[in-house]
């Protein structure tokens, strides 16, 4: 029940959609005499956070803290004796249509186990990835393995993991395939903004990973003195971010990650 209930009711909180349906529930209750003026609070209010959202830097400012949780793994960090990238960069659907690999704005988590196979060729590479609708539908992983040469992805290397749902599946999945040995280090491929949530979830499971975070969405902090040009481009980083703030609150509740906005260990230096 928790994967369908988590897609319902994430529909309904994205701060978009949320904004959508308050002006609409306002103009609705704006044609009923005894409820006008609840009827335009609501749609002024859903129409005031819609604009915030999508034009002010509040996006960046939600963003920006689970960005910064992990530092970058450092270019001269030790060899690990494996790597873990989570799926959700590539569009499977659209990829078993078209026979090609589509990626989404995620899409920097697979050109990154490219590299890191290339720069680590002793690493074992998992990649793990199911479907994430509903309704079913082929697997992430089972697109990787299809177009691993188009990634440039030795097909031999690659460990697939293809049930997962979501993040805490991929890591009670990934760490019953690995079955890491204590004291190996595994670096964990994800996006930036997913990685407390994510090593929150490793953690859980009992397995001890170091980030490599990518797939940034900021610059960083001087970004809260930007407003955007676009306001597509806000909501989306808008509803981005609060959707991974309320996965830290659902998740520490379920009982999924350790604490409310995992953090690196005290003492874990990569170098």
């Amino acid at each position: 029940m928790f994967f369908p209930a988590s897609k319902l009711i994430f529909f309904l909180i994205t701060p978009s959609n949320f904004c959508i349906f308050a002006i609409l529930i306002g103009l609705g209750l704006t044609a009923m005499t005894r409820w006008r003026r609840t009827g335009f609070g609501c749609a002024l209010f859903g129409a005031l956070l819609l604009a915030a959202g999508g034009l002010s830097p509040v996006s960046e400012m939600v963003l920006l803290p689970l960005e910064q949780r992990f530092p970058p793994y450092p270019a001269d960090g030790p060899a690990p004796a494996g790597i873990i990238v989570l799926g959700g960069g590539i569009e499977a659907g659209l990829s078993e249509a078209r026979d090609q690999i589509v990626v989404n704005d995620a899409g920097e988590r697979p050109i990154y186990l490219a590299d890191l196979a290339r720069r680590f060729p002793g690493a074992r590479l998992v990649f793990s990835g199911g479907s994430g609708f509903i309704a079913g539908g082929i697997a992430e992983a089972d697109i990787v393995s299809r177009q691993a040469d188009v990634i440039g992805v030795p097909r031999t290397r690659l460990i697939l993991e293809n049930r997962s749902r979501n993040t805490q599946e991929n890591a009670a999945f990934s760490a019953a395939l690995v079955q890491p040995k204590p004291g190996e280090r595994w670096l964990l491929v994800t996006s930036a903004w997913h990685m407390p949530r994510a090593i929150g979830c490793f953690r859980q499971a009992g397995f001890t990973v170091d980030a490599f975070p990518v797939d940034y969405r900021t610059r960083g902090w001087g970004d809260v003195t930007r407003v955007h040009g676009f306001a597509s481009d806000g909501l989306l980083q808008f509803d981005l971010a609060i959707k991974e703030w309320i996965g830290l609150a659902v998740y520490r509740w379920s009982g999924y990650t350790p604490d409310w906005l995992p953090a690196p260990e005290p003492g874990n230096d990569s170098r």
